[in-house]
Protein backbone atom coordinates (compact mmCIF):
# COMPACT_ATOMS: atom_id res chain seq x y z
CA UNK A 1 0.00 0.00 0.00
CA UNK A 2 1.46 3.34 -1.00
CA UNK A 3 1.21 6.50 1.05
CA UNK A 4 -0.50 9.62 -0.27
CA UNK A 5 2.11 12.22 0.72
CA UNK A 6 1.26 15.79 1.65
CA UNK A 7 3.91 18.21 0.38
CA UNK A 8 3.75 21.61 2.02
CA UNK A 9 5.29 24.68 0.37
CA UNK A 10 5.48 27.63 2.73
CA UNK A 11 7.64 30.14 0.85
CA UNK A 12 9.12 29.36 -2.51
CA UNK A 13 11.03 30.89 -5.40
CA UNK A 14 8.99 30.65 -8.60
CA UNK A 15 11.71 28.64 -10.38
CA UNK A 16 11.71 26.11 -7.57
CA UNK A 17 7.92 26.01 -7.67
CA UNK A 18 7.97 25.27 -11.38
CA UNK A 19 10.40 22.38 -10.93
CA UNK A 20 8.44 20.87 -8.03
CA UNK A 21 5.07 21.21 -9.73
CA UNK A 22 6.40 19.75 -12.97
CA UNK A 23 7.71 16.75 -11.04
CA UNK A 24 4.34 16.32 -9.35
CA UNK A 25 2.57 16.51 -12.70
CA UNK A 26 4.94 13.97 -14.22
CA UNK A 27 3.99 11.55 -11.47
CA UNK A 28 0.32 12.00 -12.36
CA UNK A 29 -0.27 13.65 -9.00
CA UNK A 30 -2.83 16.24 -8.02
CA UNK A 31 -4.88 16.97 -4.92
CA UNK A 32 -8.32 15.38 -4.70
CA UNK A 33 -9.72 16.84 -1.46
CA UNK A 34 -11.95 13.82 -0.85
CA UNK A 35 -8.87 11.62 -0.53
CA UNK A 36 -7.67 13.59 2.48
CA UNK A 37 -11.08 13.39 4.12
CA UNK A 38 -10.96 9.60 3.95
CA UNK A 39 -8.20 9.32 6.53
CA UNK A 40 -9.12 11.28 9.64
CA UNK A 41 -7.02 9.83 12.44
CA UNK A 42 -8.80 9.95 15.75
CA UNK A 43 -7.33 8.16 18.74
CA UNK A 44 -9.36 6.49 21.45
CA UNK A 45 -10.95 8.57 24.21
CA UNK A 46 -8.33 9.94 26.58
CA UNK A 47 -5.52 9.52 24.04
CA UNK A 48 -3.75 12.09 21.94
CA UNK A 49 -5.74 13.31 18.93
CA UNK A 50 -3.82 13.38 15.65
CA UNK A 51 -4.34 15.29 12.42
CA UNK A 52 -4.15 13.80 8.93
CA UNK A 53 -0.56 13.56 7.74
CA UNK A 54 -0.97 11.17 4.81
CA UNK A 55 -3.45 8.73 3.30
CA UNK A 56 -2.95 5.09 2.34
CA UNK A 57 -3.60 4.56 -1.35
CA UNK A 58 -2.62 2.18 -4.14
CA UNK A 59 -2.29 5.14 -6.52
CA UNK A 60 0.84 7.21 -7.09
CA UNK A 61 -0.29 10.58 -5.76
CA UNK A 62 0.93 13.44 -3.65
CA UNK A 63 -0.96 16.43 -2.27
CA UNK A 64 0.52 19.89 -2.77
CA UNK A 65 -0.52 22.53 -0.25
CA UNK A 66 0.21 26.21 0.27
CA UNK A 67 -0.40 28.40 3.32
CA UNK A 68 -1.51 31.90 2.33
CA UNK A 69 -0.64 34.29 5.10
CA UNK A 70 1.60 37.04 3.74
CA UNK A 71 2.27 38.62 0.35
CA UNK A 72 0.50 37.84 -2.93
CA UNK A 73 2.80 39.28 -5.61
CA UNK A 74 3.47 35.89 -7.22
CA UNK A 75 -0.05 34.48 -7.12
CA UNK A 76 -0.67 34.83 -10.86
CA UNK A 77 2.64 33.20 -11.73
CA UNK A 78 2.04 30.34 -9.32
CA UNK A 79 -1.45 29.71 -10.70
CA UNK A 80 -0.02 29.75 -14.22
CA UNK A 81 2.59 27.13 -13.29
CA UNK A 82 -0.05 24.93 -11.66
CA UNK A 83 -2.33 25.21 -14.70
CA UNK A 84 0.45 24.48 -17.18
CA UNK A 85 1.26 21.28 -15.31
CA UNK A 86 -2.38 20.26 -14.71
CA UNK A 87 -1.85 20.26 -10.93
CA UNK A 88 -4.51 21.11 -8.36
CA UNK A 89 -3.47 22.19 -4.87
CA UNK A 90 -5.02 23.13 -1.56
CA UNK A 91 -4.53 26.73 -0.44
CA UNK A 92 -4.93 27.21 3.32
CA UNK A 93 -6.02 30.83 3.74
CA UNK A 94 -5.70 33.16 6.72
CA UNK A 95 -8.70 35.42 7.28
CA UNK A 96 -6.69 38.62 7.10
CA UNK A 97 -5.11 37.42 3.82
CA UNK A 98 -8.60 36.86 2.42
CA UNK A 99 -9.61 40.38 3.43
CA UNK A 100 -6.45 41.95 1.99
CA UNK A 101 -6.36 39.96 -1.27
CA UNK A 102 -9.97 39.11 -2.23
CA UNK A 103 -9.24 39.04 -5.97
CA UNK A 104 -6.43 36.52 -5.46
CA UNK A 105 -8.78 34.31 -3.43
CA UNK A 106 -11.32 34.42 -6.26
CA UNK A 107 -8.65 33.52 -8.82
CA UNK A 108 -7.53 30.53 -6.76
CA UNK A 109 -11.10 29.30 -6.39
CA UNK A 110 -11.97 29.91 -10.05
CA UNK A 111 -8.89 27.93 -11.10
CA UNK A 112 -10.39 24.90 -9.35
CA UNK A 113 -8.06 24.68 -6.39
CA UNK A 114 -9.34 23.66 -2.97
CA UNK A 115 -9.60 26.29 -0.23
CA UNK A 116 -8.78 25.48 3.37
CA UNK A 117 -8.98 27.38 6.65
CA UNK A 118 -5.71 28.60 8.20
CA UNK A 119 -7.35 30.62 11.01
CA UNK A 120 -8.37 34.27 11.08
CA UNK A 121 -5.25 35.80 12.63
CA UNK A 122 -2.53 33.06 12.51
CA UNK A 123 -2.24 32.57 16.30
CA UNK A 124 -0.66 29.74 18.28
CA UNK A 125 -3.87 27.70 18.37
CA UNK A 126 -2.70 25.31 21.09
CA UNK A 127 -2.63 28.28 23.49
CA UNK A 128 -6.29 29.13 22.86
CA UNK A 129 -9.50 27.96 24.49
CA UNK A 130 -12.08 25.99 22.52
CA UNK A 131 -14.19 29.14 22.27
CA UNK A 132 -11.28 31.17 20.89
CA UNK A 133 -10.42 28.43 18.41
CA UNK A 134 -14.02 28.38 17.20
CA UNK A 135 -13.94 32.15 16.71
CA UNK A 136 -10.74 31.86 14.64
CA UNK A 137 -12.29 29.16 12.46
CA UNK A 138 -15.63 30.90 12.03
CA UNK A 139 -14.20 34.30 11.11
CA UNK A 140 -12.03 32.86 8.34
CA UNK A 141 -14.77 30.47 7.21
CA UNK A 142 -17.34 33.25 6.91
CA UNK A 143 -14.95 35.54 5.02
CA UNK A 144 -14.25 32.86 2.40
CA UNK A 145 -17.90 31.81 2.13
CA UNK A 146 -19.06 35.40 1.66
CA UNK A 147 -16.43 35.98 -1.02
CA UNK A 148 -16.63 32.69 -2.94
CA UNK A 149 -19.66 30.77 -1.68
CA UNK A 150 -17.34 27.90 -0.71
CA UNK A 151 -17.90 25.99 2.55
CA UNK A 152 -14.39 25.00 3.62
CA UNK A 153 -13.91 21.76 5.56
CA UNK A 154 -10.11 21.42 5.82
CA UNK A 155 -8.07 23.21 8.49
CA UNK A 156 -4.35 23.61 8.97
CA UNK A 157 -3.23 25.05 12.32
CA UNK A 158 -0.70 27.89 12.04
CA UNK A 159 2.89 26.84 12.74
CA UNK A 160 1.71 23.22 12.54
CA UNK A 161 0.83 23.42 16.25
CA UNK A 162 -2.05 21.42 17.66
CA UNK A 163 -3.30 19.64 20.77
CA UNK A 164 -6.45 17.69 21.61
CA UNK A 165 -8.47 20.88 22.08
CA UNK A 166 -7.49 22.18 18.64
CA UNK A 167 -8.40 18.95 16.85
CA UNK A 168 -11.58 18.27 18.81
CA UNK A 169 -12.79 21.85 18.35
CA UNK A 170 -12.02 21.78 14.64
CA UNK A 171 -13.88 18.47 14.28
CA UNK A 172 -16.84 19.93 16.21
CA UNK A 173 -16.90 22.75 13.64
CA UNK A 174 -16.97 20.23 10.75
CA UNK A 175 -13.28 20.57 9.91
CA UNK A 176 -10.64 17.91 9.32
CA UNK A 177 -7.19 18.93 10.55
CA UNK A 178 -4.51 18.57 7.87
CA UNK A 179 -0.76 18.55 8.45
CA UNK A 180 2.11 17.84 6.06
CA UNK A 181 4.55 14.95 6.10
CA UNK A 182 7.06 16.47 3.69
CA UNK A 183 8.16 20.07 4.22
CA UNK A 184 10.12 21.72 1.41
CA UNK A 185 11.96 23.78 4.06
CA UNK A 186 11.83 26.68 1.64
CA UNK A 187 11.64 29.15 4.54
CA UNK A 188 15.22 28.28 5.44
CA UNK A 189 17.77 30.69 4.04
CA UNK A 190 21.17 29.32 3.12
CA UNK A 191 24.31 31.31 2.59
CA UNK A 192 24.59 32.44 -1.01
CA UNK A 193 20.96 31.56 -1.79
CA UNK A 194 18.04 33.95 -1.90
CA UNK A 195 14.31 33.62 -2.09
CA UNK A 196 11.88 36.12 -3.54
CA UNK A 197 9.44 37.88 -1.23
CA UNK A 198 7.24 35.33 0.57
CA UNK A 199 4.05 34.30 -1.14
CA UNK A 200 2.92 31.60 1.25
CA UNK A 201 4.23 30.91 4.73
Amino acid sequence: MQIFKTIHIRKIHMAAAAILIAAVAAAGAFLPPAAQKAAAVLSAEGKRELPIYCVNTSEKKVAVTFDAAWGADDTDELLRILEENDVKATFFLCGYWVEKYPEEVKKIAEAGHDLGNHSATHPHMSQLSAEQITQELEKCHNAVKELTGIEMDLFRPPFGEYNNTVIQTANANNYLVIQWDIDTLDTKRKEGKHFVSPLFI
